[in-house]
């Protein structure tokens, strides 16, 4: 075995995303086993790491070894077959995915969680799920979209008009907790072989923050006009919505180490049309955080570049928060909107 600088018990540094290092690790163990371990993911587990191994390309040698090195590491730490094995499974999951993508599936293994029928929307596409809650009570809607991971919820809800929109947003975030028999009835709703059995426990869902996070999910233009029609029915529900939710412009609030992985992460045509609808000092946050080189060809090419249209301006601008939000998944960054730390 070739000998390696680290000692026994260290973990190789790699710059690898965690979910990169998943899908090395995944396309190392072959077909067969990947497709075993991907059985027990949830869809969004499952899609993040499919994408992240079609964008796998001429990966170094070093890259894999790393992978393979912090992986066997962690086995070691196992203290026997099935012994600690809790422990284990649960950094494991949370090293690849991150926190918030991790607890799912670590709730569905470790405690037993059975598959219910909403979790099965969540395989589905959005306009598909529109369809399927479209004749449904408000009241179901909104319980399905709070349920729903936000970039899902926040297109379905462009399947549905204005004023339906307005009314689940409202009722999204005037939830708290959800009652068994509810849980029940929507399951009863999908297919028989997917409903469940009722939680014994109410479940916590929606509120606030979970709107804010599917405000931070449409597109700009929908966005807009939704936040001022819940303003125009509760301005207080409209501005606690608004504290929590994480625009472009926050950027500029965004620690500049946190500045500098994300500019790593981001192309400079998507960067530069971006740019074109911000204001002087979220520019200068951008510029200060680049090498003068680089400023200074960014700020040539802001000059240069033709009028752009908004709607060209805020999908680069969303493909950089989208961008940003999965870096804060995965602890490479903190993002800090309306006042407070958003992790």
């Amino acid at each position: 075995m070739a000998n390696t600088p680290e000692k026994a018990g260290e973990k190789t540094k790699t710059k690898l995303r965690p979910v990169d290092q998943a899908a090395i690790l995944l396309m190392s163990l072959g077909e067969q086993d990947a497709a075993e371990i991907l059985k027990h993911m949830g869809p969004k587990e499952v899609q993040r790491i499919g994408a992240a191994m079609t964008q796998l390309n001429n990966v170094q040698q070093t890259d894999v070894q790393a992978v393979m090195g912090n992986f066997l590491e962690e086995v070691r730490t196992l203290t026997g077959l099935g012994v600690g094995a809790d422990g284990y499974i649960r950094k494991m999951l949370v090293t690849a995915l991150g926190e918030d993508k991790a607890n799912g599936l670590i709730d569905r293994i470790l405690l037993g969680g059975n598959t219910t029928g909403l979790d099965t929307l969540k395989w589905m596409d959005a306009r598909s799920v529109a369809d399927i809650i479209r004749n449904e009570h408000p009241q179901i809607q909104a319980i399905v979209i709070a349920y729903l991971d936000a970039d899902q919820s926040a297109e379905i809800l462009t399947y549905f008009p204005e004023k339906v929109r307005l009314d689940i947003m409202m009722r999204v975030a005037s939830l708290d907790t959800v009652q068994p028999s509810a849980l029940q009835e929507l399951n009863d709703i999908l297919e028989k072989q997917f409903s469940g059995n009722a939680a014994s426990q109410t479940k916590a869902m929606g509120g606030y923050k979970v709107a804010a996070e599917i405000m931070n999910n449409l597109d700009g233009s929908i966005e807009a006009d939704l936040m001022d029609s819940i303003k125009e029915v509760d301005e207080d529900m409209g501005n606690q919505i608004q504290d929590l939710m994480f625009v472009f412009e926050n950027l500029k609030d965004v620690e500049d180490r946190g500045i500098q992985a994300l500019l790593r992460e981001v192309s400079s045509e998507v960067l530069i049309v971006a740019l074109k609808g911000a204001d002087d000092e979220l520019k200068e946050k951008i510029f200060k955080n680049m090498s003068k080189r680089a400023a200074e060809l960014l700020r040539d090419d802001l000059e240069t570049k033709p009028p752009m249209r908004l709607a060209d301006v805020e999908a680069a601008q969303k493909e950089i928060l989208t961008t940003a939000r999965r870096m804060a998944d995965s602890g490479e960054i903190m993002l800090g909107g309306g006042g407070e730390a958003m992790v």
